[in-house]
Order: structure tokens, then C-alpha cells, then sequence
């Protein structure tokens, strides 16, 4: 039997937050990734304590939600694990153990995993450019570098109880690292910092070549912002939210001037501890990096790009995640809108389809 049409599967990429759950939906079409569907919800509820992640019911019911509220049919579904919750580093395996190079790595990661390695979900790869990243090149010959990842099991096995309960295909787990270099970086091999502005976490990671040299979370985000506005202005969380985007859209100019000064006092220890991370990367790797790319909900900031660039002294761009996939041009202005918030769910849809 010839089959002359080829059913073209849909991929879900859905990025599971704290407080939302983002999904984006894309096909391949003649070797391209493509847009076809999108959705977002946030549980506005408790802030304070939420985890979105740990509660199985609520997640599912989101995901549910968004894909009955936008006509999304696919159930074809990658996720990722929380960078803060999941452990990776690379690792220099001497030559002589290549035979039992399995042995080797647990060997290794035994030294470098903070927990039992019975509680860990791990998994490695063979860097193929190893000598381009190793800081001893004249071993290359004798070392095999291997990029190693694990996440607890506790954790691993909350994901899958998510999708089945949202009646999906799970088909692959990863680190949102790897989804943000895959839809914000791409092929790009210089050294260069992502920064996910996340409402109750901000991620700092450096990329080496498309691989993760350096990456630490902080306990802060956007949450805070919109508190010390609720605090201010004595209204409560939601209308705070809505003052935060209302400023997002009207202020222009010198962003340390266009900054409310509460704004600023709230957000100078994220930007310390940013700036703290990527000088302690280049001083110990002696390697530059060449740009930021900021991405999550906060990089929606008024001049978040031109603030963090005078302050960092470094070239900072908000990252889009579109730029390699094809969608009708009607929805440009959208797509930028919410591009840095959809970062994470467009590389993972873009892991099955690029």
C-alpha cells in the first residue's frame, strides 16, 4: 500500500509554572516549524504559596482549560523540569574508561550530584565539541566531556501524574534551559547569558556553544514587584498586576528616570545577584559573554533591556522565540507581546519540529 498524504502530527510544548501554564502548539510544514495554536492561563489565586508544579489536579485542569478554550486537539505534549530543581554539569571522563563509560559518569556523578543518586532521574550525552568548551584543550585526546542532568524522582513522577491526568502523551521530559537555548539561542555558538524572568524565580544561565556552562536560580521575581505596588498603593494583588502592565505600556525614555523609585528599590537585588552571577562566570572560565537575552513575564518590564544594559555593561536584548518559526504576519504584534513569557513552551514544541 502507497500513501501518497502524510498526516502531519501537532506537538505541544507546555511550560508549567508556578502560577501558569503556557502551551504552544506548532506542526512542521515543508522543513519549517510552524504556529498553530497558542494558549495561557494564570491561577490568580494565593500568590504567595502557590506551586503550580506540585499540584497535579490544578495543572491538569489549566492545561485542560487552555486546550477546550482554543480549540487546541493535539495531545502530543513535551514539558520541562524547573531549572531550579534539577542538577546538570559537565564532566571530564579520562579516555582509558571509554569502554565502561557508563560505570565512569555514575562514578563521577557521585562526586557532583548533591542527592542520592537512587532519588535522581539522570541522564547524559557525549559533548561532540567538547574541545571547544573543555578548558584544557591539549587533552582532548585523553578526556571524553559529558554533559550530565538529573532531577529528583518525586518530581519526575508529579509531571507524569500531571498529563495522564490531563489525558495526554507525555513524550519527553527536559530542563527549561534547554528549551530557552533551543528557541532564543538556536545556533548560536558564542558565550551568552539567558536570564527568565519567572514571577516567583529568576533563572541566570550561560551557554557555551549551545551547552550550559553555569546556571543558578534566585528565590525572586515579578511577584515581587506587583506586591510592593499592592503594598503602595493599597489596592489588592490583581489590580496591582494590571498597574504593572498598564506602566509597562505608557512609560518611555531613560529607563532610570521612566523607573518608579519603589520599582527600583525592589529590583536592585535581582539585578545585584544577576550581575554578581556573570562576573563570577567570566572571572573563573575567562571566557566573555557577548549578550544577555532576557525572557519570562518580567522581561515585559518598561526599558528592563536598556536598564539591565547600563547596569550590566553589556549588550541586553529581549529574546524572541518566533524567529525561527513561520506564522501569519497578522499576529506579529501579539506574538511580540507575549513572546517572552512563551519562550519556554515555544522550544519545546520546537524540540519534535525543527
Amino acid at each position: 500500500m502507497f500513501t501518497f498524504f502524510k498526516k502531519e502530527v501537532h506537538y505541544l510544548g507546555v511550560d508549567i509554572g508556578r502560577t501558569s501554564v503556557k502551551i504552544v502548539e506548532m506542526k512542521r510544514i515543508k522543513g519549517k516549524p510552524t504556529l498553530v495554536n497558542y494558549g495561557y492561563s494564570e491561577d490568580q489565586s494565593d500568590f504567595s504559596n502557590k506551586n503550580l508544579q506540585l499540584d497535579v489536579a490544578k495543572s491538569a485542569a489549566l492545561i485542560q482549560q487552555i486546550c477546550e478554550k482554543t480549540g487546541i486537539k493535539s495531545m502530543n505534549a513535551i514539558a520541562a523540569l524547573p531549572s531550579f530543581s534539577v542538577f546538570s554539569s559537565v564532566l571530564s571522563i579520562s579516555g582509558s574508561n571509554k569502554q565502561n563509560l557508563q560505570e565512569a559518569v555514575m562514578w563521577e556523578a557521585k562526586k557532583v550530584v548533591p542527592l542520592d543518586l537512587e532519588e535522581m532521574v539522570l541522564d547524559w550525552k557525549i559533548i561532540d565539541n567538547a574541545a571547544d568548551i573543555s578548558p584544557a584543550p591539549a587533552a582532548k585526546d585523553k578526556n571524553i566531556q559529558i554533559l550530565l542532568t538529573g532531577a529528583p524522582k518525586a518530581l519526575v513522577k508529579k509531571y507524569i501524574s500531571i498529563f495522564k491526568e490531563a489525558k495526554m502523551n507525555l513524550l519527553s521530559l527536559e530542563t527549561e534551559i534547554f528549551s530557552l537555548t533551543r528557541s532564543l539561542i538556536g545556533l548560536d555558538k558564542e558565550t551568552i547569558a539567558l536570564v527568565d524572568l519567572g514571577a516567583v524565580n529568576t533563572d541566570i544561565s550561560v551557554i557555551s556553544r549551545g551547552l550550559p556552562m553555569f546556571s543558578r536560580s534566585l528565590d525572586a521575581g515579578g511577584i515581587m514587584l506587583t506586591q510592593k505596588i499592592s503594598d503602595s498603593l493599597k489596592v489588592n494583588f490583581k489590580r496591582a498586576e494590571q498597574f504593572k502592565l498598564d506602566l509597562s505600556s505608557s512609560l518611555s525614555g531613560d529607563p532610570a528616570s521612566s523607573w518608579p523609585e519603589n520599582f527600583q528599590q525592589t529590583f536592585t537585588p535581582i539585578v545585584n545577584e544577576i550581575k554578581y552571577s556573570l562576573d563570577l562566570f567570566q572571572q573563573k572560565n575567562g571566557q566573555k559573554i557577548e549578550k544577555v537575552i532576557l525572557s519570562g513575564g518580567g522581561a515585559n518590564l518598561p526599558n528592563i533591556d536598556s536598564y539591565l544594559g547600563k547596569v550590566l555593561n553589556m549588550k541586553v536584548i529581549v529574546g524572541d522565540p518566533w524567529s525561527r518559526v513561520a506564522y501569519p504576519l497578522d499576529l506579529k504584534p501579539v506574538l511580540d507581546e507575549i513572546g517572552s513569557k512563551m519562550a519556554i513552551a515555544a522550544g519545546l514544541a520546537l524540540r519534535e519540529t525543527i
